[in-house]
Order: C-alpha cells, then sequence, then structure tokens
C-alpha cells in the first residue's frame, strides 16, 4: 500500500462517496487552547468512513465475483458500508455480527439488503467465515485488506489538501485498518505530521500489540465503543501502527461519553463514542499542542443510536 494505490482508490470510488467538510472549530480550539479543525466523516454516506473501504474493494471485483456474492464481518459500521455498497453494485452480501451488536446497527444492515447472520461472539463470527468464502464468496475483511485500508486512506489525501498546514492529527484505531490507510497517506504528503491513535479501554487491541511487539487477541470486546471493537489487530496494521503513530492513548469509556455530550451541546454534532474519544484523547495530549499547531480530529462515525445515548447520559457509572 502506498500513496499511489490510494490516489488510484480515490479516482475509483469518487463517483460513490461524499468528501466530507474539514472545518475550524472556534469553540474545540478555544477548550484545548490551539487551533482545531474537525474532519466531519460521520456525514459520510452510512455514517461513517467504512464505505470508502467497502467500494474500493468491490469495485476492485469482477462482475463474476460480484455475482457470486460477498462476505463480511462487522459490529457495526462496516456490516453497513458493504451492504450499501453492495447494494449499489448489485453484489449479494451476508454479514455476520456478533449477538452484542447495537439493534440500530442491524437494521439498518439488514435494509441496505445485506443478510445478517447473528453469532454469540465476534470470534465464532470470525470462525464462522470460511463456510461462506468455501461457497464462493469473497470475503471483504473489516480492516486487514490492502484495498479496504487504500480506500479508507482517501480521507487522509482530503485533509492534506484542505488544510496542507495541519500539524497534528488524532484518528481511532479499531482493528488499524483506518489509521493504517490515512496515516500512510499523510505521511506521504508530508512526513512531519503527527499522528495519534486513540482507543478506549476494553477495545484496545493495538495499545496491547505496540505493548506486546506482536498482535494481542482480546478475551472479550468491554467498551461501550463496540466499532473500535476488533479481537485483535493484524500484523500489517501493527506495522503501519509503529511506524507512523506518535503514540496511541487509551480512554475510558466515561471520558469519551463525556466528550460526545460536549461535542453534541456545543458543535450540534452527534457522534459515536468511537468519534468522540478523539476529543478525550486531544484533552490528554493538550501539552503536546500550542498555538502554532493545527491539529485535526477525525470525526469518524456517527451511527449512535437515541436508546444508547440516553442510555449514557443517564449513566453515571460508566
Amino acid at each position: 500500500m502506498d500513496i499511489t494505490a490510494i490516489k488510484q482508490a480515490r479516482e475509483r470510488i469518487q463517483p460513490f462517496i461524499k468528501r466530507t467538510p474539514l472545518e475550524h472549530s472556534l469553540t474545540l480550539s478555544r477548550y484545548l487552547g490551539t487551533n482545531v479543525w474537525v474532519k466531519q466523516e460521520l456525514f459520510q454516506k452510512t455514517g461513517s468512513f467504512k464505505v470508502r473501504g467497502a467500494f474500493n474493494k468491490l469495485l476492485s471485483l469482477s462482475a463474476e465475483e460480484r455475482k457470486r456474492g460477498v462476505v463480511a464481518i462487522s459490529g457495526g459500521n462496516h456490516a453497513q458500508a458493504v451492504a450499501y455498497a453492495s447494494s449499489v453494485l448489485d453484489a449479494d452480501a451476508v454479514v455476520l455480527m456478533p449477538e452484542s451488536t447495537p439493534q440500530n446497527y442491524v437494521e439498518a444492515t439488514k435494509n441496505y439488503g445485506a443478510t445478517v447472520d447473528l453469532q454469540p461472539t465476534i470470534g465464532a463470527a470470525f470462525a464462522k467465515i470460511k463456510s461462506y468464502e468455501d461457497e464462493g464468496r469473497i470475503f471483504i475483511h473489516p480492516f486487514d485488506d490492502p484495498l479496504v485500508m487504500t480506500g479508507q486512506g482517501t480521507l487522509g489525501l482530503e485533509i492534506m489538501e484542505d488544510l496542507p498546514g495541519v500539524t497534528d492529527m488524532i484518528v481511532s484505531i479499531g482493528g488499524g485498518g483506518f489509521g493504517g490507510g490515512v496515516s500512510t497517506a499523510v505521511k506521504a504528503m508530508n512526513p512531519g505530521v503527527r499522528i495519534w491513535g486513540v482507543e478506549t479501554n476494553g477495545a484496545d487491541c493495538m495499545s496491547q500489540a505496540l505493548g506486546a511487539g506482536h498482535p494481542v487477541e482480546l478475551a472479550a470486546i468491554t467498551s461501550i465503543a463496540k466499532t473500535l471493537g476488533a479481537p485483535s489487530v493484524s500484523t500489517r496494521t501493527l506495522a503501519l501502527a509503529q511506524e507512523h503513530l506518535e503514540e496511541v492513548i487509551v480512554v475510558p469509556d466515561e471520558e469519551a461519553v463525556k466528550a460526545l455530550q460536549f461535542i453534541l451541546e456545543r458543535l450540534k454534532i452527534l457522534t459515536e463514542p468511537a468519534a468522540s474519544c478523539t476529543l478525550a484523547a486531544a484533552l490528554r495530549l493538550r501539552h503536546q499542542f500550542n498555538s502554532n499547531t493545527h491539529l485535526v480530529l477525525i470525526f469518524c462515525g456517527g451511527n449512535l443510536s437515541l436508546a444508547d445515548l440516553c442510555k449514557y447520559a443517564g449513566n453515571s457509572q460508566l
């Protein structure tokens, strides 16, 4: 994966995605004491960045491969992205999802036309993939696929073109494909940009992998940030994190929810915890920033149900 492949991906997927806004936030700039910009990727089709990779993968398949169908695995945003892209490109999609997946994700995936196969855990879902591949379906991995990663990397191109003076960026980490794609694009255009990753406690497989020096499988995903809930990173995404990221900050769910509330009340934007955690990380990193810093927070997704929002707001014990 390199900048050339990411630029090719952009040409391929451009007719099917939005170029989402990158806007300066006076509120967040004053809050953090620096110059803050928000990449509003939660306004992307299906509510997250995931369609970029899904379309790039599907558009790279032959007509015969699409006819055989695809299979994906996801606790949320990748599921909707594959379902939507498959409906647009006339491919039959099956999506394996853990039973803990919020109902709004399940319903949205079905409404986009995919068949949902619920499994007891994310691990069980991964274990069942081979049976669908044996039927002839193409597996669209949620993060460990170069075509998916280069698709996600197109977001990095947009940021660098819209804000050439960016100095710092905070990106959410799940399995690491999004961070790997974005950081590859950004570092190719300006190696001096500092890229910080963020995870939540209980969905921190990248942080643990960086500490161990190899992928570590989590026994369970306990964070409310379900869309960060990869059971482990891959060797490929770990290597990219080691190469490109300054550090991966791990924040508790409570801080992600507090940031979510602040963003909603002050910016009038409803993020999911996997996105609001970028602000929580920025607060922990504020000593790294000054009046000359131009910091981009990537709001990667906004697929939060009203029921979960109310639960977070009413639960002081999160």
